[in-house]
């Protein structure tokens, strides 16, 4: 329980610790599930560099996005969707080239959308057409608020192309279906397991890799079982610098070390340990047992790249917006 659903006023409480700065002080401001990670990645982080601090900000990467832009003092974003931080560009907080500013395009490790049911799987749930199903009640959070979301989005619409061979039509008809048998739309992928795990509403959750292993984790595979789809979208993490914000706190020299860390194997390894996919090839390895083989498309691949996902899907009026009003 505790793993999972922490309060409120915790991240509250992080947030207002966060308002003294200093060089030797960064703020991370996070995706919403990358709780725990992040716990065990600044202990690491801290234990070699003694008398740096790391706060955390966590919540779904849009609000992270909007909240920096609206004044949140984030040194550094651990986010898990590419046009979130491309959003802090366009407000000037990001440089434009941010994604060389470190390997893989700045992702230092992936993820994809995997489901979770309840134990026996009762409503025999093996793949996206099966979320359609009259019968079925599907969790996950709001793709307007949270990146977790817009990855589901993506990866369902990404299977109807396949499926309806492209068919516009039958593909907008498919993802309406899918929204209206969402019963509850949560701001963030926590509220989302929580809904699931804990109210017990729903009979599969949607949510990243690292998310469901977590909870089975916690739970036990007496509790929920882990459903890889046949087909799913690579979820990337990207990591930046926040610019105007680590020069404002004279933080910049840390922010960089601190994102640099996630690259070694000391912290590809924690990211494994998460459920993460780790890029450095030697971790991948010693980990390959952990992680189900599955035939992971791009959204460079399947909707021509972020710029486009974000004019075509996700600007307002956009057709994530005429899938989501449709309910």
């Amino acid at each position: 329980m505790k793993r999972f659903f922490l309060g409120a006023a915790a991240a509250g409480l992080l947030l207002a610790s966060s308002q003294a700065w200093s060089a030797d002080k960064l703020l991370n401001a996070s995706y919403d599930v990358g709780r725990e990670l992040f716990v065990q990645v600044n202990k690491a982080f801290i234990e070699k560099h003694p008398g740096v601090s790391i706060d955390q900000s966590h919540a779904g990467t849009s609000a992270q996005a909007r909240a920096i832009a609206e004044g949140l003092g984030a040194d550094v974003v651990t986010f898990n969707q590419v046009t979130d931080v491309d959003f802090l560009v366009k407000k000037g907080l990001v440089s434009a080239d941010w994604q060389k500013d470190f390997p893989d395009n700045a992702s230092p490790f992936y993820s994809l959308p995997s489901f979770l049911v309840r134990a026996g799987n009762p409503k025999h749930i093996k793949d996206w057409n099966d979320l359609v199903r009259d019968d079925v009640q599907v969790i996950f959070p709001n793709p307007k608020t949270s990146g977790n979301a817009r990855y589901t989005y993506l990866a369902a619409t990404a299977y109807a192309k396949e499926a309806f061979k492209g068919d516009d039509a039958k593909v907008k008809e498919f993802i309406t279906k899918l929204f209206n048998n969402v019963p509850i739309f949560d701001t963030g992928g926590r509220a989302a397991t929580t809904t699931f795990v804990q109210r017990e509403i729903g009979d599969v959750l949607i949510t990243f890799e690292s998310e469901t292993r977590g909870i089975r984790k916690e739970y036990g595979d007496d509790k929920f079982e882990q459903v890889t789809p046949s087909v799913s979208l690579l979820a990337e993490f990207p990591v930046a610098i926040v610019d105007k914000v680590a020069d404002e706190h004279g933080t910049r020299d840390l922010a960089k070390s601190y994102l640099d860390f996630l690259y070694t194997p000391e912290g590809q390894g924690i990211a494994a340990d998460n459920g993460l996919r780790a890029r450095d090839a030697a971790v991948a390895a010693k980990y390959k047992a952990d992680f189900p083989d599955v035939r992971l498309l791009t959204v460079e691949d399947v909707f021509g790249g972020w710029d486009k996902v974000q004019k075509e899907h996700f600007a307002a009026g956009g057709l994530l917006d005429q899938a989501y009003g449709s309910r």
